[in-house]
């Protein structure tokens, strides 16, 4: 098992600082996508947090930041981890102006928990949920949304404020408690999808919208990808305001399942949906329940997960490559996404060959970095991860890498498991 420098010392300033009850050796249950770890810290406030960044700086120790474990195996392995830093005592809401429609998070609150405080104010959070479990801090280090990210936007768009410590302890607020807050630089936006690796987020300031009082999902079989983008293309442009336009395909080569969702005054969304129905042929059909699978991604924790992005007319395009990646390759490649914003999830059986992912990622890379859009595997079983490309190429790598050096010139936050081996 990997040891700080110092050795069981950093265990010893770490319970200074938390108590003995809250930082404990590492056990195998503390691994980070199986990279063991050597002791683990639970801080319960801001500032201690800084204190224990401030003893991993003075010990060399390199961090991982864990919160409800949903994404820990999301990027590539880490390095080494000598601190897993635990946000499970940094939860609960902290601010809640529910009269300007902004909430103040810790970072360890589950977003269901956030999602229940703002609803009892009619009120939410418009990110959606793909992983239940996933917290505020790492969704904020991840930048995960859902469906309605098309109405709404994403995690950049709805964070107005942020807390962090950074590598040596020292804690950085960035942005402010209002919307229209332009003070400073948006330092938010710079730590939204960093995987942790400039700095702990520790609270977290979103923007709110009023809940719709209704809400209707119009879904359809489309038979072809030419098909599916022509009746995206057609809502899209259509006066109806959809708040998701998603698509589902389960097999390579089978018809793809679009759902168009429409909420608001009842009234009008019955209207709204009526024209989704017109625009979407006869078969179209409307529930007021969303299923199951609703904005959940298509793959399991022990399978292979993969992002695809395209500018929103290359939708055709990278459905057609999809299949061309699952016939050269032999994989069934399942697809569920928001159609959209031209961003789509792939879901592939963890027990393949390294071989046999990096020809699907060389296939679908081939065609789709064509369209001008990327392919980025978000988790894969760590033998795979190791060796295979997660993230393909990537425009502003030495910007990243510079930022890196800024934040963290040491490389002790997640070491590795960035892209470029940031």
């Amino acid at each position: 098992m990997v040891r700080p420098a110092g050795g069981d010392g950093l265990l010893e300033d770490l319970r200074a600082v938390v108590g003995a009850e809250h930082a404990w050796p590492a056990t195998d249950e503390d691994a980070v996508a199986e990279v063991p770890a050597a002791c683990v810290a639970a801080p319960g406030s801001t500032d201690e947090t800084a204190e224990v960044m401030r003893a991993a700086a003075r010990h060399g120790a390199r961090v991982v930041v864990r919160g409800g474990r949903t994404k820990l195996d999301w990027g590539a392995p880490p390095e080494a981890v000598d601190l897993v830093v635990d946000t499970g005592r940094l939860a609960g809401v902290v601010e809640h102006a529910a009269g300007d429609l902004v909430v103040t998070a810790r970072a360890g609150t589950p977003l269901e928990v956030l999602d229940e405080h703002v609803a009892t104010h009619g009120q939410m959070l418009a990110l959606d949920s793909p992983l239940p479990g996933t917290t505020v801090g790492g969704t904020v280090s991840v930048s995960t949304s859902g469906p309605r990210r098309l109405q709404y936007g994403t995690v950049r768009d709805l964070l107005i404020g942020v807390t962090v410590v950074r590598a040596d302890g020292t804690v950085a607020r960035s942005g402010g408690k209002v919307v229209k807050n332009v003070a400073g630089y948006d330092l938010g936006k710079l730590y939204t999808g960093a995987y942790g690796t400039l700095g702990v987020v520790t609270e977290a300031t979103f923007r709110l919208h009023p809940s719709p009082p209704g809400h209707a999902l119009v879904t359809a079989m489309v038979d072809s990808s030419d098909a599916a983008w022509r009746r995206v293309r057609d809502v899209l442009h259509s006066p109806v305001s959809p708040t998701a336009v998603e698509l589902d395909r389960a097999v390579p080569g089978s018809p793809l399942t679009l759902g168009v969702l429409v909420e608001g005054v009842p009234v009008g969304v019955e209207a709204r949906a009526a024209e989704v129905v017109s625009l979407l042929g006869g078969d179209a059909e409307v529930s007021h329940t969303l299923p199951g699978g609703w904005g959940v991604y298509p793959f399991a924790p022990h399978e292979i997960g993969i992002r695809l992005t395209t500018p929103l007319s290359g939708l055709p395009r990278l459905l057609d490559a999809a299949d061309r990646a699952a016939d050269r390759t032999g994989l069934e490649v399942a697809l569920r996404g928001s159609a959209g914003v031209g961003v789509l999830h792939a879901g592939v059986a963890g027990d393949v060959s390294a071989d046999t992912l990096a020809a699907l990622l060389a296939s679908l890379r081939g065609d789709v970095t064509a369209l001008d859009g990327t392919v980025v595997v978000l988790r894969a079983p760590s033998a795979l991860a190791r060796a295979v490309d997660m993230w393909g190429p990537v425009r502003g790598l030495d910007l990243m890498r510079r930022v890196k050096e800024q934040f963290d010139p040491e490389h002790r936050l997640a070491p590795g498991r960035f892209v470029g081996g940031i």
